[in-house]
Formats: C-alpha cells, structure tokens, sequence
C-alpha cells in the first residue's frame, strides 16, 4: 500500500496521462485492480440475479435478450457435412435431421431449440452449460444421445480449493497442472428451485468431457461468464423506477378534479359537510364563504422524451443492440443511418455465431453424435476410425440476414456470381443452405417438371437455354423443337400468318 501511494506521488509529479492523475475531477475514481476472477467471484450471482429479474419485468430488457437470440441463432445454426460421397452425405444429413427432434432430454424443444436457448442464457448469465447425456438402445432414439441444459446457477461459484497431485478446483472448475479443464463440480438441485426435494448444496464430480461449457469470456484467463447485462442494469433500473414515478404522479393528478375551502366550523365538534361529488353538467351552488379550486397539474414536460431517449441509447450501447430492436421505436432512424447500425450490429453477431455457438456448443455436440452414430450403427461410414476428422468435418451455416428490399440484394448477388465474385455455393451458403442438397433438389423438381409437361422458369433467366431451352439439359439445339412450337402442336391449333412469318424468321 505504501509503495502504491508512492507511485501515485511520482505520477503526479511526473504527469503524461491525466486518466492516471489523482487531481479533482478523478478524485474519486478508485478503479479495482482485482482480477476479474475475484470480480466474478463476489459479484457474478448478484449480477446474474438482477439480470434474470429485469428480463421478467422490465420491457426493454426482456426485448432485448429476445433480440439477441433470434439474430444469433434464428432458425438455427444448421450443419453442412464436407463428406465427398454424395450418398454418405446424404444418409448423414437425413440421420442428423431426424436426431435434432429428440435431441433435448427434457423433450420440449429441438436442438436449434437448445441453440436459442443458449444464446439467451449467454445474454443473461454470460454462460450455459450442456450435458452430454449418452442413452441405452432400449431408448429407442436414432442416435442413443440427448442434451440436458444446466444454468449458470448450477456450477457454484465459491467452490475453490486445491487438489492432491498439482490440480485446483477453482469457481467450480477442477483444472489439472497445467491448466486444463478436467471435471465440472455440478450442483445436483438448483439452489433457488424450492420445488426440487434433492439435497441442498450437494455435488456431482462430472468429466469435462461430458460437458459443454459456453460463455463469451472478456478478459484474458475469465472461467466464468458474467451477464451482457452488467453495463445497463443500473440505468435500466432507475430509469424504470422514474417511468413507475412519472406514471403514478399523472395517476394521482388525475384523480382530482376539485378542492372545496371551507371556513372553520365555529363548533370543533360539528361534524364536517359530506364531500362534494361532481358530476358532468353539474351546476352546484356553494355556501357562504367556500371556495373551489382546481389542482395545478405539472405536465411532463418538453424534457422528458429526450432525456428518455437519450437514456435508451446508452443503455443500447452497453447491451450491444441497436436502438430500434431495443425500444421497437422506428421512426427515429432513416433507411441509411438504420443500414449503418444493423451492419455493425450484424459483425457482432457473426463474431458470436463463430467464435462461440459453434465452436462451444455446435462443433463438441457433431463430434461427440457422430461418434456415437457409429459405435451404434445407425449409420456405416468404412474408414471412420482411420480417418476420423475428415468424416467429421463440417460448415456450420446461420440463418441468412434479409433486407428490407430483397429484390435488390438478389440482383446484387446474381450479378457478383455472373462475375466471378462469389460462387453459387457461396450464395447458397449464405442463405444457411447446402448447395449440394439444393441442387439435388432442383434436379428433382426439373425432373418432375418436365414428366408433367410443366415449365415454372421465366424465359430469359439464366435457368433458360437459346430458344428457351433448359440450360445444360444435353438437347441439340439444331434438332429440338422450339417450346413455343411445342405447346402450338399440342395444342392442336392452326398457325396464323405472323405465328408462320415468325418461325420462318426463327
């Protein structure tokens, strides 16, 4: 301590930065240099309690989380097998689709389910845990794995102590000597769930290789994840209380219409008259000496839009979400400085979707299903064991951002793939597609189409061929007959003298 008051001296004296001065506007600004381990550690629970409370009732913080959800996961960030057999592909993407319905085991939701369900936890708590819960074949699923989501709550924060053999429990986490995350010490009932009879304050040693933690870690060395909400809750708290206050003072206001001054009664014991009821049209006559006024009732004011505004806009800024998705107000915001704040807005999330859904929670849950996939035989993949990352690797597809003029953004996109600056693949991808599949699938519809004697594509699109023929469909040109000629014939109608000067032509 002494050696701090020493060096904050020589600062003084020396100067350079005023943000490490201690002169009178940062007096007293007494920033902790704890670590935020030690932060978490104290403030962590009260900060996830305060967040979870807001999200049940306050508007803006419940818009908020739900904004944040449905943009980073949406309908769900989908897998793209990079397996090069078609047919293994196929069967893969077919048993994974039909493992996605019975992925969650408490059966309410699906596995983008899960995803959004996690998305919203990382809001709220700053972390979600995932347990890899293998099942007997008795169970009946197409791959014997499910999912059970465990909240921040359920990996108790106080629980640090060290370990025979170099480990340490820190925060709830068992790390060996060098630092490596090896079990999660989980609580076997939540410490607020009143209506679970499990023993309070028990735990449960579980690998952390049955364990997907996820969190969105600030700070070099964090274990554990602390609320997006941290930065907004004080502001979102007052300015909550201040709208109830507003609100009830124009209540009150309201409620009175009149007051009646009276004199004093000349005996203290009189009883007083009954109170005066008004009713709309009513011509009251008053006695000798009373008085009636109406309550000065002080409006708002020009101040209390802007100031709210103004307000909202930090609190936007401390959650990471743009005004409009935080207050619904759009009106506000023009097309252009909208675009701006949605790009920005939209990087961020792209940055989450990566570096954090999929890489926590997405790409450790493919792993570990088609591992088990395998070993259960719901599917046979020959050389899995030897080559065991090829078969798993894997492009994780979000949910495509649309605009407000779509026409526009896919003309844009088709001319880029008509230049050579983006592949349909790419375009496919973007749009949370796979490519093969798509094509697959048109193929199909072609097939069909032309069986049916049908034709959906507009004429000149690029689907087309010369003379409207189907691109790539390997007709010779020189021997087909033209579609128009085509639907004349089976029509049975006779050709008018244009319809013969225009085939001459043609």
């Amino acid at each position: 301590m002494a050696f701090d008051g020493i060096r904050a001296r020589l600062g003084a004296i020396i100067g350079g930065f005023d943000a490490a001065q201690s002169h009178r506007r940062l007096r007293g600004f007494r920033a902790s240099r704890a670590h935020v381990n030690t932060l978490i550690a104290g403030a962590g629970e009260t900060i996830t309690a305060r967040a979870r409370w807001l999200a049940r009732n306050n508007g803006y913080a419940s818009g908020a989380v739900e904004a944040f959800a449905s943009n980073v996961v949406g309908d769900g960030i989908k897998p793209s097998s990079s397996i090069a057999n078609a047919a293994q592909k196929e069967a893969l993407q077919k048993l994974w689709l039909a493992w996605t319905d019975e992925a969650d085991a408490e059966s309410l939701t699906d596995f983008y389910g899960l995803q959004r369900r996690a998305a919203r936890e990382l809001f709220l708590a700053g972390e979600v845990f995932l347990r890899l819960r293998p099942r007997r074949p008795v169970d009946g699923l197409s791959v014997p794995l499910q999912l059970q989501m465990l909240p921040s709550e359920m990996l108790p924060m106080d629980l640090n102590r060290e370990l025979p053999g170099g480990g340490t429990i820190r925060q709830g986490i068992e790390f060996d000597g060098i630092g490596r995350r090896v079990a999660y010490y989980l609580l076997r009932r939540h410490p607020g769930d009143m209506t679970d009879p499990g023993l309070v304050g028990e735990t449960v040693r579980v690998p952390a290789s049955e364990i997907v933690h996820v969190l969105d870690p600030v700070e070099a060395g964090q274990l554990r994840g602390v609320s997006r909400f941290a930065p907004a809750i004080v502001k979102l708290f007052t300015l909550d209380l201040y709208d109830d206050a507003e609100l009830e003072r124009k209540k009150t206001a309201a409620m009175f219409a009149m007051f009646i001054t009276s004199p004093a009664p000349e005996t203290p014991l009189e009883p007083a008259e009954e109170d005066l009821e008004v009713e709309p049209g009513q011509v009251v006559r008053l006695d000798p000496g009373e008085d009636v006024s109406t309550p000065a009732t002080p409006d708002s004011g020009s101040t209390y839009e802007p100031f709210q505004y103004r307000t909202l806009l930090q609190i936007a800024a401390a959650l990471g979400i743009p005004y409009p998705y935080l207050t619904g107000d759009a009106a506000r915001g023009n097309f252009s400085n909208t675009r701006v704040a949605l790009l920005d807005f939209r990087r961020r999330v792209s940055a989450i979707q990566h570096s954090v859904i999929v890489h926590q929670l997405c790409r450790p849950v493919w792993q570990r299903w088609l591992d088990l996939a395998v070993l259960s035989g719901a599917i046979d993949l020959p050389g899995y064991e030897r080559d065991r990352r090829s078969f798993q690797a894997v492009s994780w597809l979000p949910t495509r951002w649309d605009w407000v003029d779509p026409m526009k953004d896919a003309s844009a996109e088709i001319l880029q793939i008509e230049a050579g600056l983006k592949s349909r693949s790419q375009a496919i991808s973007e749009r949370g597609y796979d490519a093969e599949q798509v094509d697959r699938e048109i193929a199909a519809e072609r097939k069909r189409e032309a069986a049916l004697g049908l034709d959906f594509r507009r004429p000149g699109s690029p689907a087309q061929g010369p003379k409207g023929e189907a691109a790539g469909d390997g007709k010779d040109a020189a021997n087909g007959k033209d579609d128009d000629e085509d639907r004349v014939a089976n029509a049975g109608g006779d050709d008018t003298e244009d319809d013969a000067k225009a085939k001459e032509d043609r």
